[in-house]
């Protein structure tokens, strides 16, 4: 190799590093910014070694909101639903593990399954015995499989935008990068956050398409959602997505509880016909019963499009299942099945 060559590749190598270091400083900056600008609005509760962050708001039935991948908890009270729902409810909503302000111990493989036990977990330390659940995107498959693990404390379910039935999908190899040891952990802290940024328009146009990306999830931290932490945490959760979806798809008709799909008919991100009506054409003589909800001319984010088709969605679960254990009257109870026999 002559010494021109020897000398252009180290000019190379030197400027590709100093491109690294000050990319790895960029990004120190706007994480520690960001964190600075948002502290947590909750609570914390530490649950089988693991520091979950959570909101809760309202009194009365309680209510379970799992987010999808990329935001974290605050996305619910950004769509409005949080709030709105606490009218009712007692809305508990998670940082899923790595998100937010919630802690993901690398030691772990974080499938929807073990979020699901983690969150169970959680809710049984503050008190919680019986829930709603609502979930959204990939949230849905954490949703899931608490009701199949643990049906005598999930009521009922509300899936938003779910992903259900395994499929080709471009993006995971894609998106999977930042997961990977070593040469993930040097991409998170230095080009992925950055690269994500500069998508960051694009990429919200497609979930919210074919409507405007609404004012209040603009002003969502951005840098909340691309600190390091988080974008392993969101390409581990894509990268484990399509698998997960195969070991539940199995285990749908298993479902007892009363389950409500909701779906845009333009969702871009999810393919409404593979997995909600599917899995509604599943669930409907199953011992679970089964409705399937759609919004036309909606997309991914149906939490946004139609707040209020959601709680009535919401509304709907709570009816069919009935008043939980903790908030019945027995002494009601008592009256009404003495009026039913006639006594």
């Amino acid at each position: 190799m002559s010494n021109s060559k020897i000398k252009g590749w180290q000019a190379g190598a030197l400027a590709a590093g100093l491109g690294l270091a000050a990319s790895f400083l960029y990004v120190r900056a706007k994480t520690k910014e960001a964190e600075a600008d948002n502290p947590p609005p909750g609570r914390f509760v530490t649950v089988d070694g693991v520091r979950l962050h959570y909101v809760e708001r309202g009194q009365g039935p309680v209510l379970v909101l799992i987010h999808g991948n990329g935001v974290y908890g605050s996305d619910f009270e950004a769509s409005g639903l949080l709030e709105r729902a606490a009218e009712h409810y007692r809305v508990i909503v998670f940082d899923r593990p790595g998100f937010g302000y919630s802690e993901r111990p690398r030691a772990r493989l974080w499938t929807p399954q073990a979020q699901a036990r983690l969150l169970h977990h959680a809710l049984q330390q503050i008190g919680v015995d019986s829930a709603i659940v609502l979930g959204h995107s990939i949230g849905t498959l954490v949703a899931l499989s608490m009701a199949l693990d643990v049906p005598g404390f999930v009521r009922g379910l509300v899936l938003l935008s779910g992903y259900y039935y395994p499929s080709l999908r471009p993006d995971v190899p894609l998106f999977a990068l930042p997961a990977l040891p070593l040469i993930g952990d040097l991409m998170r802290y230095t080009v992925s956050p950055i690269s994500a940024r500069m998508l960051w328009r694009p990429l919200t146009k497609a979930m919210f398409a074919p409507l405007p990306v609404p004012e209040r999830f603009r002003e969502l931290p951005v840098w909340m959602m691309l600190r390091p932490k988080q974008v392993r945490a969101a390409s581990a959760d894509n990268t484990l997505m399509i698998p997960a979806a195969l070991a539940l798809s199995k285990r749908y008709g298993e479902l007892k509880v009363p389950v409500v799909i909701v779906s845009g008919t333009q969702d871009r991100v999810v393919d409404p016909g593979h997995n909600s009506e599917r899995l509604n054409e599943r669930l409907q003589n199953g011992a679970s019963g089964s409705e399937l909800r759609l919004q036309p001319g909606v997309g991914h984010m149906t939490h946004y499009a139609h707040p209020e088709q959601v709680l009535e969605a919401i509304e709907d679960i709570a009816g069919r299942a009935g008043a939980p254990v903790s908030l019945r009257d027995p002494q009601a109870e008592a009256r009404a099945r003495a009026s039913e026999s006639g006594t």
